[in-house]
């Protein structure tokens, strides 16, 4: 086998970072797009918030709630977004639902998207049709790539909103957000990017990429684990909407206790709902800060060389490649299929060589900035030997 693209990672400077994720010694983790490595230091952040609440009761949330602003400036930084501009929800479906429910779509009630989306995002948006919405899924034949120009053709005057993956979480194909962002603006609708797949390892600036909000979580390449959602709002757009999905946490003074009605938030937080995972934001806090001192282009500058090794060894063993080859349109994961596939991955994360099975693609494998390049070459041997 040929040894890694043009030597790039002879001296890898981003395994200093390796010894931080101590469970990488004990197996090869190529399952980043789902599941990042556990940072050693997570076990004393939850300690510090296990030790706040035994201590402190109830005055724990003296240092609970600020959590929440810190969690989202660390995101801020790794999304080039401006200050007060993220918020900090469990997920990425709950994002989605309250955006969802800040739309009349009395006059515009056109929601498009395309019908290679992660399933839970439609499951959001198709359930407002309860309340007028008209769900338009773009198809993708080939059923692996979405067509930026098929979005932009269904996105016309009767369009809220056009909630679309940065990367096609089956295949990590990159759309071309800034072409459907622009498309989107021409006639008054907003763009929603789901980011799961691409923060973390790929750079982010929701700024450049014109989108009107923008939502992910922590669990992938992240290494946060679940729990730590997060949402971006465009600063000028954060005041225009009162979202029906709502909670004491995004009134404008949730300790006063008013009532009947909400009375919002003049900040982000008039995004939030209920009570916000604090647990989860203490365990989400080393991946993010080690992700954003390293840098997400250094990051990626790593995951193309490591991604292409990878391809090289789908291409020798004569599987089917389901994700790009193109370096530009191609996220962190290489997905590949062949006859028996889900059989083998079962079987290779019985022997903790960690990665996933989808159906229709196959096989989806994801080195991330602690990975070794020899690790790909162990992986492929390990399905090699599976396969006999």
């Amino acid at each position: 086998m040929a040894s890694l693209p043009g030597g790039a990672l002879a001296d890898d400077p981003l395994l200093a970072w390796r010894p931080r994720f101590p469970a990488l010694e004990r197996c090869v983790h190529l399952i980043s797009h789902s599941l990042g490595c556990v940072p050693a230091r997570t076990e004393e952040d939850l300690a510090e918030y296990y030790d706040l609440w035994a201590t402190r009761s109830i005055t724990a949330w003296d240092e609970w709630i600020p959590e929440i602003g810190r969690a989202a400036a660390r995101l801020e930084r790794i999304l080039s977004a401006p200050a007060g501009s993220v918020t900090m929800l469990q997920n990425v479906s709950t994002a989605m639902a309250v955006l969802a429910s800040c739309f009349d779509y009395r006059e515009r009630p056109r929601v498009v998207y395309e019908s290679l989306m992660f399933p839970t995002v439609s499951y959001v948006w198709k359930a407002e049709e309860r309340r007028g919405a008209e769900v338009v899924v773009v198809p993708c034949p080939d059923g692996k790539t979405v067509d930026a120009d098929a979005i932009c053709a269904a996105i016309d005057e009767r369009t809220i909103a056009v909630p679309i993956q940065h990367v096609v979480f089956g295949t990590a194909f990159i759309q071309d957000v800034k072409k459907i962002a622009a498309r989107a603006r021409e006639v008054g609708a907003h763009v929603i990017l789901d980011c799961y797949q691409s923060v973390g390892i790929i750079p982010l600036d929701v700024v450049d990429l014109g989108v009107s909000f923008a939502c992910g979580g922590s669990v992938k390449y992240l290494c946060g684990g679940p729990g730590a959602g997060w949402l971006y709002v465009r600063p000028d757009l954060i005041d225009q909407f009162e979202p029906r999905v709502t909670g004491w946490f995004a009134n404008a003074h949730p300790f006063a206790f008013t009532m009947p009605a909400q009375t919002y938030a003049d900040t982000v937080w008039r995004y939030l709902a209920g009570t916000p995972a604090i647990a989860a934001l203490y365990q989400a806090r080393a991946g993010h800060e080690i992700i954003g001192e390293i840098g997400v282009a250094r990051i990626r500058d790593k995951s193309l060389a490591l991604t292409a090794h990878a391809i090289a060894w789908v291409d020798e063993l004569g599987f089917t490649l389901n994700s790009p080859r193109e370096a530009a349109r191609r996220g962190g994961s290489v997905v590949f299929d062949f006859v028996g596939a889900a059989d083998v991955c079962r079987e290779l994360n019985r022997r903790r060589f960690f990665c996933d099975h989808r159906p229709g693609v196959g096989i989806r494998i994801a080195p991330h900035f602690y990975s070794k390049g020899e690790e790909l070459d162990l992986f492929f041997a390990e399905v090699k030997a599976i396969r006999g």
